[in-house]
């Protein structure tokens, strides 16, 4: 069994079985994943997203704003044109709409003229206090922006509830690092790439007990899809990737990237399947 902990199904391309997200889980279910983790990229999100867990029993949702995504109407309607949400914003969003984790948020210099460092840094704040205050994992995008990204989890995050670095591309010595502090990393279909080398060497290198394995579908289809709309179903290949670097079988990379799904993502074990709540079982998580 395998979990796609980061995705996002409101996205999915029209080639992607023509958009319909029952066919795409249903896909998905058959290539033996188990649990899917649909993450917001704005708080106009949440009832789209609600919606799709409420219609499948395997689906968790996130709460939170992309640091290159706009604050949408909502913010605006609140508090005026260029507003952002407040930590009250993005903590009634996650309450209301039953989200598991506040996210995705993060820095992301490599496009800094889009959204300016300094609303970057505030929002990320802000996630990072509303995810402490509810005692909920935080999924974090950074990109090149080690040192302000690890500042403020130091600074802002509770390592007790701690959270995932998602798609993660960054070095070795910056996933040592946020695994200190009490995150995950997770490896994307970017690790199946010819020129990731130093991802699949940070798959070796890693405790595969802090290792989680996502899509970020539609985007980022592992090779042999690359070029495709990326789907749930193709987390396998991910899985069968890190098997391959570290000489384990898939079935072991399968089973402990779940149990740290729902060692991290807690609100979401009581709605696991059954199959996977006897697995959690026996791993003491339940």
């Amino acid at each position: 069994m395998f979990v796609d902990s980061h995705c996002h199904l409101d996205r999915l391309s029209e080639q992607t079985h023509g958009g319909d997200i029952a066919a795409t889980l249903d896909a998905a279910r058959a290539a033996h994943v188990s649990q899917f983790l649909a993450v917001a990229v704005t708080l106009d999100d949440m009832p789209q997203l609600a919606a799709i867990a409420r219609a499948h029993h395997d689906v968790v949702i996130s709460a939170g704003l992309h640091p290159l995504h706009s604050a949408g109407k909502n913010s605006t309607e609140k508090h005026g044109s260029g507003s952002e949400p407040s930590v009250a914003d993005i903590k009634e969003a996650a309450e209301q709409y039953g989200a598991v984790a506040i996210g995705e948020t993060g820095l992301d210099y490599h496009y800094r003229d889009s959204v300016p460092v300094g609303v970057q840094h505030e929002r990320f704040k802000r996630h990072l206090i509303a995810a402490r205050e509810l005692e909920l994992p935080v999924i974090v995008h950074t990109r090149e922006a080690k040192e302000e990204t690890l500042a403020l989890l130091r600074e802002y995050s509770d390592p007790r509830v701690g959270g995932v670095l998602h798609c993660f591309t960054e070095d070795l010595a910056m996933a040592r690092e946020a695994v200190r502090l009490g995150f995950y990393i997770s490896l994307s279909g970017i690790i199946t790439f010819r020129n990731a080398a130093p991802l699949r060497e940070l798959a070796r290198q890693l405790p595969l007990d802090r290792l989680l394995i996502e899509t970020d579908s539609p985007y980022l289809a592992p090779v042999p899809y690359r070029g495709k709309p990326n789907e749930p179903a193709w987390v396998v290949e991910v899985a069968e990737c890190i098997a391959q670097e570290r000489g384990i079988s898939v079935d072991e990379v399968a089973m402990q990237t779940t149990v740290n799904f729902y060692q991290l993502f807690r609100a979401a074990a009581p709605d696991a399947p059954e199959h996977v709540k006897e697995a959690l079982v026996q791993s003491g998580l339940l």
